[in-house]
């Protein structure tokens, strides 16, 4: 009996060890915000982002998230209110997802998220009728853990085709622009890479939303290895068109957005030994870290950490490419510069001394640039070449063998020549030598961009038709390659055409160049205003004619009809044929002069 009693508090303590052993310490308190607009009032509207965040919506309540907060075709007022109240939820919350689907801009290096009754008539328009994704980070920024802004909204904007500037040097871009957050334990996710467009694909659903839902809610998988795969996803699924790209840093611990679950990894522990740390597997892990972020900064953290082997080589060349970009970019400013300095002085009828010591600096500043931008495509070939043979590497080691046939065919879609015709005409567009319609068709225009291709780039791609190698070719470069070419009073600045704008007194001449006004001298001319009514009258001589006497004349006398003119003006006169003495009559109603013959009162 006593020994009963001992045992039945013992199977009781028993049993809530086991329970508590079985459940998490502490569970992540996790909160999400999904957005979605389709019902634009101004602009086309969109098809996918509500059926994209309806699928985020159910993806996250079936990983167990505390709190989705659903909103869809929100206007500026109620996206703003909705943050506020979100910001309140996310409030000393271990893990916050935000996850936006409509329209997005980018202006002047800032991005912007458009409401559904946005107008955005002009580019300052932006300021109060959009909200910026600094706003958007605002409403995360007490999450302890992970903060998490997933975006796809990297679409075409319509806004900007009709948008109108208040100020000709503001930029807006194409796409959403590069972003660095500042605050920790912050990633920000893109459907494509900064100054990109992302596409919405054929189905129900974009493809960076389905792969999203098939991959970030993974139990015990690492939030940046799920979007790794989802970018892998939606590259294959575009055929290499749309790259997602993930922006900021996390800590070395592994943060997923759903625990592993107890019950699958207890037998796993159970039945086979914790296999044996592989040091070359972390470093593989850090290296494509770096890749994910995309900057000099990464590849330097790498370094510091990974000094020696393999892939501190491969992030060498990496580094490189970044420094090349720089490099080019501050060489570009510069001769951008110096040509400015070169035409202002010209404008304004400078010295020649100073003329001459602009034009040799604005050429040397030109040098340099195209000396930066043959040492940035050769560094970004080396990178390029180096990770590929990575990548095929690892593939290699990864495919399966010889005597497990697998169906290839099953695994993919296979590219029909219109999506291969398509990707060429996009790549081409991207890289400046194409401005046709992306529809797959390979006509005369689709082969004369190609040509243009050839000459800038230097290479002998096979024009008549576009496969996978000149797929490829075009890719591996990464700026623009044929010249960009403007209208008559624009000049080429960077990627887009500026507007000429010539010094007071000049104009822009046939040569596309600012030339100054010659001042005409003024010249005297005649007043023939009062023409017309000096000839409508004789002359002053001929108004009343006199009768000459004596002379060589005709003297008819006195009461004898005047002479009358020959003819036309100017004409002299000559005695009528009837030339005789007045009658009785004549002489008494006076028809002896002009005035009385003109009165109508003689024959």
């Amino acid at each position: 009996m006593r020994m009963s009693s001992l045992f039945g508090p013992m199977k009781f303590w028993l049993a809530a060890a086991m329970i508590l052993i079985a459940q998490p310490a502490l569970a992540d308190k996790r909160v999400a915000l999904v957005l979605g607009n389709s019902a634009y009032q101004n602009v086309p509207q969109l098809a996918n982002p509500v059926n994209d965040a309806a699928l985020m919506a159910d993806t996250l309540k079936r990983a167990g998230f505390d709190v989705v907060d659903s909103r869809q075709n929100l206007s500026a007022l109620e996206t703003r209110r909705v943050l506020r109240e979100f910001a309140d939820k996310a409030n000393n919350a271990d893990i916050a997802v935000i996850y936006y689907a409509g329209h997005g801009i980018e202006i002047d290096g800032s991005n912007y998220l458009i409401p559904v009754d946005a107008k955005l008539e002009r580019d300052n328009d932006v300021y109060d009728e959009a909200f910026s994704l600094d706003r958007v980070l605002v409403a995360v920024e007490s999450t302890k853990k992970l903060r998490l802004v997933i975006l796809d909204a990297c679409r075409d904007n319509p806004f900007a085709q009709t948008m109108k500037k208040t100020i000709a040097t503001r930029a807006i871009g194409r796409g959403l622009a590069k972003i660095e957050p500042d605050a920790p334990n912050t990633l920000i996710a893109y459907s494509a890479k900064a100054g990109s467009t992302a596409q919405d694909g054929d189905g129900k659903n974009s493809p960076f939303t389905v792969a999203l839902a098939n991959h970030l809610t993974t139990p015990g998988l690492d939030v940046r290895r799920a979007l790794g795969f989802v970018r892998d996803d939606v590259r294959k699924s575009t055929f290499n068109r749309q790259e997602p790209y993930v922006y900021g840093s996390l800590g070395g611990d592994d943060v997923p957005l759903v625990q592993a679950s107890l019950s699958t990894t207890a037998p796993a522990v159970a039945a086979a030994p914790a296999p044996a740390p592989n040091p070359q597997a972390d470093i593989r892990r850090d290296y494509e870290l770096a890749l994910q972020v995309g900057n000099r900064q990464a590849f330097d953290a790498f370094l510091t950490q990974h000094p020696d082997g393999f892939y501190a080589n491969l992030a060498k060349l990496q580094r490189d490419k970044y420094v090349a970009d720089e490099t080019h970019a501050a060489a570009a400013e510069k001769a951008k510069q110096a040509e400015q300095e070169r035409q202002r002085l010209a404008a304004t009828g400078a010295q020649k001394a100073a003329q001459d010591k602009a034009a040799a600096d604005a050429q040397a500043a030109e040098q340099a640039r195209l000396d930066a931008e043959r040492a940035q495509q050769t560094a970004q070939q080396q990178a390029a070449d180096a990770e590929r043979k990575r990548v095929d590497s690892r593939n290699a080691t990864l495919t399966p063998a010889a005597d497990k046939p697998v169906n290839l065919a099953s695994l993919a879609p296979a590219a029909t020549q219109n999506d291969i015709n398509k990707s060429v005409q996009l790549e081409l567009r991207r890289v400046g030598c194409y401005s046709g319609n992306v529809d797959g068709d390979w006509d005369s225009a689709s082969q004369r961009s190609l040509s243009q291709f050839n000459r800038n780039a230097g290479m002998k791609l096979d024009v008549k038709s576009a496969n996978a190698d000149t797929l490829d070719a075009i890719k591996q470069k990464s700026t623009r390659v044929c010249p960009l070419i403007c209208e008559h009073g624009f000049k080429a600045d960077g990627d887009r055409c500026s507007k000429i704008v010539c010094a007071a007194g000049s104009f822009v001449n046939s040569d596309n160049e600012c030339e100054k006004q010659q001042q005409s001298k003024p010249t005297a001319k005649r007043d023939d205003s009062d023409r017309p009514a000096r000839r409508a009258q004789p002359d002053r001589q001929e108004r009343l004619y006199v009768a000459p006497r004596g002379g060589n004349g005709y003297d008819a006398g006195y009461g004898a009809l005047p002479r009358q003119r020959s003819g036309g003006y100017g004409g002299g006169y000559q005695s009528q044929q009837s030339s005789r003495p007045l009658t009785g009559i004549e002489r008494e109603r006076g028809c002896n002069t002009n005035e009385a013959i003109m009165s109508g009162k003689c024959p």
